[in-house]
């Protein structure tokens, strides 16, 4: 922890040192590329999506811009903020689902169509910025580093760009262009909160200023800025704390009796273990090995006391309604939270008038804290490590003569030494905290030259640039030492009322630590700092990841034709990606949690790729059709030489066809790779205790899936084949909740890219008889093979079951226990297996939608100035969203809470003189709550759709103050009942803001 501050500190000092050097002028610029058009050319600009120079009035393809303002309006304080507000994105909340598992790690990347944050290209001013993720996922950047300050809009290519970008551009592209040219001192400062629970307080700082200077030759312009947002638990919302869970279901009779095979259970509670302890008498996870004394269950008190537990109406195993056992809500925290910080110096110089210098550095640091699921030893454990339950007997010197007494009541031989045993959840007890905190250092510097020159009767235009960045980035989390807990529960007493640990006084001196000191397993909170800075240590990861780029660009035209000339760019790109991955040391060894090893890794790839793009005219200008005032085609090829993965040739072309002056088609077809990342391939290879995740073949599941009737058919055949497992109807694997399954996660060094073949077709329309309005639809069509996936055990299970011909290499990625070893049943899930694969065939099919109207106010209030009236409607329907793995049954994702059908924003915004106001509504359709979702599968079936209204103000004081306020999610809405992020959790909430300019 030490080691990583200090880093921290030195490149904190190494940056501002940049800074001050950097600070001279006619040195630092910014690249561009939508400015990159030179004085003379002030009608073209370089649209996101491609590199030629155009008119902006259209593309072949969709791109979605959102402009500055909605940062304002909407009281956003990150880009994060951006993208989650766009309908086609995939929202990333980092919050839980409800599940057991973890908020996330504050981390926040654009995720198009519901298809992955890693098929999402993200670029800043046209360039790529190095990866700021780790670990098995996908290569992306954080949004939380981008300066909101500095943003002037965002476009989003909806649908390929490989062609021109390169790997990743599979969904589309979103490019942060920043502002040139900022001149000026601005603050801007804001505070927002819940209005209900005062507990989600987002405060915002931005100071951004500017200077031109050498008679307007050069910018230069910084800004800095801070925000951040709390971490919540399940507790500090309605309806996350409702601890809600499904579980099998008595009166279910039959797959088509109308009856859900599970039933709601609220509030659910784990039984069998819980924060103070429960007394076993046996290790197993049944309520007959319960200890009785008096008659009832016997527990723990907080203060080490025995007192009667009341398990609540058990279901089952691990769950029961009500009940004093662990509540299912508090395994995790609902929201991470997520503090950021950011410093940008951006600038350009005119070094000749046909030569621009340019340059861009930053520097962001983002720290986040979640709650993961916290240490406990349980009948059966739930957070991996490979033992069970704390054995104990009356020899313990932390047992009171009261507790001891009323165990031996209900097992004589207590008295004389037989054990028992406890189930306890340590929940933050054993450590200082059960947090997991991440932190993340990006830095990143570019400088570049673009300019224009004439050659014969040509003239053209380029840029070179080259850019380095490194991210710096730590996951730490207090792990529990194996041995050292082992020595800390053995305590004996020291026999002067106190307590020691056992090998202190053992008669071997090789079994002697002496910096044990003995740990109370007994009730709440009775751990000693001592025993508690014994028996933990640091725990987690270091990372590191760099990126050097060199592009190269070159455009002109080629020659004329009647409707104007062919245009054309080409490209070169040098590419070198580095990753290293460096487990704390108690990981390498082994010696927390499931006690796996886990090995440094690292490794590298470089690329080299070439790239052409030509914009034919074929009909415009004075050269024009009936019905066909512009015509023009657009082509681009990319050849990529990828050092691990090889060679890929992708392509693009499209076609826009102007009819009327109102009315303009467009299409386009695009073939895009991504190739896979460093850590889908190198991953250091582990082996820890978990659980496996939904079994196909337990009761509660064996009918749902994309195909009940195979998965059933191939369930029943394996246990047909193994009469072992016992009856199919009545089997529950325990895998599903309790770690028990020892699964290896790893890279897959046998990884290919991944191939995408995507189809744009659709329309802008203007009309001539409602001035004002424009509107485009698209259809958006996008096949992917080769689909490069994070399968877990879970993954590897459904593709083996829902399959007709049962794939050999899914269905050999897990192993099932052939014989009951007493603690679990035959059948149940014992081994499996993490790891990326090339997964098959995804495939996307929607519309985007797009209008706006600026209403003519003017033309209804004549005799006063009614101001502007602008009304927005953005929508993404998705019609189908199918993934199959190879050789099996397409499994339908959309229609569900990931992927709805149809999710719409509209805004309307009204601007008079100094007053500004806005109202938007968030829409969601109503969807199946998972795939295949049946009142068989669950007794919810069906989410309602969701509403949520937002308003705003904002008033301009004077020309240097302006003061804005608003209310997100007005009429406090939930999400729809019973998800926990289907709409907006966080419930109403207010801002208020001031911007200085000065």
């Amino acid at each position: 922890m030490q080691n990583f501050k200090s880093k921290r500190l030195y490149t904190t000092t190494a940056i501002a040192s940049l800074v001050l050097f950097a600070a001279t002028p006619a040195v630092m610029a910014q690249t561009d590329d939508a400015s990159a058009q030179g004085s003379d050319d002030a009608e073209t600009i370089v649209v996101t999506g491609s590199r030629i120079r155009r008119s902006a009035s259209s593309t072949a393809a969709p791109v979605a811009y959102v402009g500055e303002e909605v940062i304002e309006d909407r009281g956003f304080i990150s880009a994060a903020d951006i993208i989650n507000n766009t309908p086609s994105m995939a929202p990333q909340l980092n919050q839980a689902d409800g599940s057991g598992n973890s908020s996330g790690d504050g981390q926040q990347y654009p995720a198009l169509f519901g298809l992955g944050a890693g098929r999402t290209l993200t670029l800043v001013n046209g360039r790529r910025y190095v990866t700021t993720s780790s670990g098995m996922g996908e290569a992306r950047v954080d949004s939380n580093i981008i300066p909101t300050g500095l943003i002037e809009r965002v476009e989003i290519v909806q649908g390929g760009g490989a062609s021109v970008y390169g790997s990743d551009a599979i969904a589309g592209v979103v490019n942060y262009i920043l502002k040139d040219d900022f001149e000026g001192m601005e603050l801007d400062v804001q505070f927002g909160d819940s209005w209900e629970y005062n507990d989600y307080d987002q405060p915002s700082v931005r100071l951004t200023g500017g200077h031109n200077f050498d008679s307007g030759r050069g910018n230069i312009a910084f800004n800095a800025e801070y925000s951040s947002s709390p971490m919540l638990q399940f507790s500090d919302r309605p309806r996350s704390n409702l601890s809600r869970i499904t579980q099998g279901n008595a009166l279910d009779t039959g797959p088509n009796d109308g009856i859900p095979a599970v039933a709601e259970v609220i509030p659910a509670y784990f039984w069998n273990f819980n924060t103070s302890g429960i007394v076993y008498s046996i290790p197993a996870p049944l309520p007959m090995f319960l200890t009785s004394v008096n008659g009832a269950p016997a527990q723990f008190a907080e203060d080490g006391s025995v007192i009667a537990y009341d398990p609540g109406n058990i279901l089952g195993i691990p769950f029961a309604e009500g009940g004093q056992g662990f509540r299912y809500s508090e395994l995790a925290g609902l929201r991470t939270g997520v503090e950021r910080q950011s410093f940008n110096l951006i600038g350009h110089y005119d070094l000749t008038p046909e030569v621009r210098l340019n340059a861009e550095l930053l520097y962001a640091a983002t720290d986040s804290e979640e709650r993961a699921q916290g240490h406990s030893r349980t009948v059966l454990n739930g957070n991996g490590a490979p033992f069970g339950a704390i054995m104990f007997n009356a020899f313990n010197p932390f047992l009171t003569p009261e507790a001891i007494a009323s165990l031996s009541s209900a097992n004589p031989g207590f008295a004389f030494g037989a054990p028992m045993w406890l189930s306890k959840h340590f929940d933050g007890q054993l450590a200082p905290t059960d947090t997991t905190t991440h932190e993340t250092d990006t830095l990143r510097a570019m400088v570049g030259l673009e300019g224009e020159f004439s050659a014969g009767d040509s003239d053209f235009y380029w840029t070179v640039s080259g850019s380095f960045g490194r991210v710096e980035g730590e996951s730490f989390s207090w792990g529990v030492l194996l041995n050292e807990f082992e020595n800390a529960l053995a305590a004996v007493s020291d026999g002067a009322g106190g307590a020691v640990c056992s090998i202190n006084v053992d008669a071997d001196p090789t079994n002697d630590d002496p910096n044990c000191a003995p740990l109370n397993p007994f009730g709440f909170g009775n751990i000693s700092d001592a025993a508690r800075a014994y028996v933990t240590t640091p725990s987690g990861e270091y990372f590191v990841n760099e990126q050097v780029d060199f592009l190269a660009t070159l455009g002109s035209s080629l020659f004329d034709l009647p409707a104007g000339p062919v245009d054309y760019v080409l490209a070169y790109e040098h590419r070198s990606e580095t990753a290293d991955f460096t487990p704390f040391q108690a990981n390498q060894l082994g010696l927390v949690g499931t006690g796996a090893t886990t090995l440094a890794t690292s490794g590298d790839y470089n690329t080299n790729e070439v790239s052409a793009e030509v914009l034919v005219p074929i009909v415009g200008g004075d050269f024009t059709l009936p019905f066909m005032q512009e015509l023009e085609f657009s082509g681009s090829y990319r050849l990529v030489d990828n050092s691990i993965a090889g060679e890929e040739s992708v392509w693009g072309a499209g076609l826009r066809w102007r009819v009327t002056d109102s009315l303009m088609l467009r299409a386009s077809q695009s073939r895009n790779f991504r190739a896979p990342t460093l850590t889908q391939l190198f991953a250091p290879t582990n082996t820890a205790i978990s659980n496996a995740g939904i079994d196909p073949c337990d009761a509660d599941r064996i009918d749902t899936g994309p195909n009940p009737a195979v998965r059933r058919a191939n369930c029943e055949a394996e246990w047909a084949a193994n009469p072992a497992y016992g009856d199919l109807a009545t089997f529950q694997d325990p895998a599903e909740n309790f770690s028990v399954t020892t699964v290896t996660t790893g890279g897959n060094r046998d990884l290919e890219n991944e191939i995408s073949d995507t189809t744009t077709f659709g329309f802008v329309f203007e009309p001539s008889f409602v001035p004002g309005l424009t509107l485009s639809v698209d259809r958006m069509e996008i096949e992917l093979t080769d689909g490069l996936v994070a399968f877990t055990t879970a993954d590897f299970m459904a593709a083996c079951y829902d399959n007709v011909v049962q794939p050999v290499d899914m269905c050999s990625a897990f192993t099932r226990l052939a014989a009951s070893d007493g603690t679990s049943p035959a059948g149940t899930v014992v081994q499996g297996r993490t790891t990326t694969v090339n997964a098959g065939l995804i495939t996307f099919k929607g519309e985007v939608i797009s209008a706006q109207y600026a209403v003519p106010l003017d033309a209804v209030f004549s005799s006063f100035d009614p101001g502007q009236l602008t009304l927005g409607l953005e929508a993404t329907h998705t019609a189908s969203l199918t993934t199959a793995v190879v050789g099996s049954t397409e499994d339908r994702t959309d229609n569900t809470a990931a992927n709805p059908d149809w999710t719409a924003r509209f805004d309307a915004i009204w601007t008079r003189g100094p007053v500004r106001l806005t109202y938007q509504l968030s829409y969601l359709d109503e969807v199946l709550a998972s795939a295949n979702a049946t009142i068989e599968s669950t007794p919810n079936p069906v989410l309602d759709a969701n509403y949520t209204h937002s308003i705003s103000g904002s008033y301009e004081i004077t020309d240097d103050l302006t003061l804005r306020a608003g209310i997100t999610n007005l009429t406090n809405e939930e999400p729809s009942y019973p998800s926990l992020s289907y709409g907006d959790i966080l419930g109403r909430r207010y801002f208020v803001g001031a911007n200085f300019r000065f």
